[in-house]
């Protein structure tokens, strides 16, 4: 191969400069608008061609107290598959009493997961959430998100808060807080906007409603908060949140493949909880995913 193409884009740009130096402010300012957005749509275009493989991101949150770090319980597992070549993402919820095949551990609940492979060995407890996913479900994941409540808080916070409409009113007496007490919390229906303690609370408050309703509680501020990310003002403050509280093997690279589905979606992902229509029972009492009735969403959103 040769160095051609590098030789003729240095050859057109010596000439847009030439062409530049002759001309009045009126041309170099017109030129200056025109030439970033030519580039950003030669790059949509190149990206669309060409598009990247897909990725399925295992996203938990960890139920961890302080000092407790990754050694924790999940309190939300969601596996987000982005596919670049449609321009689509698609999240699935996993509730957290649903019991799955975990590599030499056997049937356990998944909130549990997590917590096994970290007190086999520190930092596995992700990786081992992940091989029990492509175990049951045959989805493989390519990359893993660890985000513990206050990092949760923080990054809402960062975005400027989100807008959740409350599709019917919540009431929980005894929902748990930090220093292992009890307080009430409602929320009203409708539209409303929540700072990142109120976001939290919504997302995982239990009591007045079940843990599928949660799921899609979490689904729902998962897809406010990706709206208020396409907004690029907010990602620096966002950004460094992340940068404090997220662990994870995603690189910059990564998020630069898998921005233009994300952002241009607005948050409108294709959404499905795993609830009682795609789960039966064992002898124990467990509940188990059904997956004769699920093959058919896994296998056009993830596999």
């Amino acid at each position: 191969m040769t160095n051609s193409t590098p030789s003729a884009l240095s050859g057109m740009l010596f000439s847009i400069f030439a062409f530049l130096k002759k001309r009045d402010w009126r041309w170099k300012l017109f030129l200056a608008l025109v030439i970033p957005l030519f580039l950003c749509g030669a790059s949509l275009l190149v990206y669309v061609l060409f598009p990247p493989a897909p990725v399925n991101i295992l996203v938990m949150g960890l139920d961890s107290r302080q000092g407790e770090g990754a050694l924790a319980r999940t309190d939300t597992v969601m596996v987000v598959g982005v596919r670049p070549y449609q321009l689509r993402v698609s999240v699935l919820s996993l509730p957290r009493d649903l019991f799955i095949d975990t590599p030499g551990y056997g049937s356990q609940r998944i909130n549990t997961i997590n917590l096994l492979g970290e007190q086999d060995a520190q930092g596995s407890g992700s990786a081992l959430l992940a091989q029990a996913i492509l175990q049951t479900f045959a989805v493989p994941i390519q990359r893993t998100v660890r985000l513990e409540f206050q990092g949760f808080v923080e990054l809402i916070d960062a975005v400027g808060g989100v807008t959740i409409d409350v599709e019917r009113a919540i009431v929980d007496d005894a929902y748990p807080t930090e220093d292992g007490g009890i307080k009430r919390v409602e929320f009203a229906s409708g539209v409303q906007y929540m700072d990142g303690e109120q976001a939290l609370i919504y997302s995982r408050v239990r009591h007045g409603s079940d843990d599928y309703q949660r799921a899609q509680r979490q689904q729902q501020v998962l897809s406010a908060l990706i709206g208020q990310l396409s907004n690029p003002a907010r990602w620096p403050a966002a950004l460094a949140v992340l940068n404090r509280n997220l662990e994870t093997d995603l690189s910059f690279f990564d998020l630069a493949q898998m921005a233009p589905p994300i952002l241009l979606s607005g948050g409108r992902f294709e959404r499905l909880v795993i609830d009682r229509d795609y789960i039966k029972g064992t002898a124990a009492g467990h509940a188990i995913p059904d997956l004769e009735k699920l093959q058919s969403w896994l296998a056009d959103h993830l596999q």
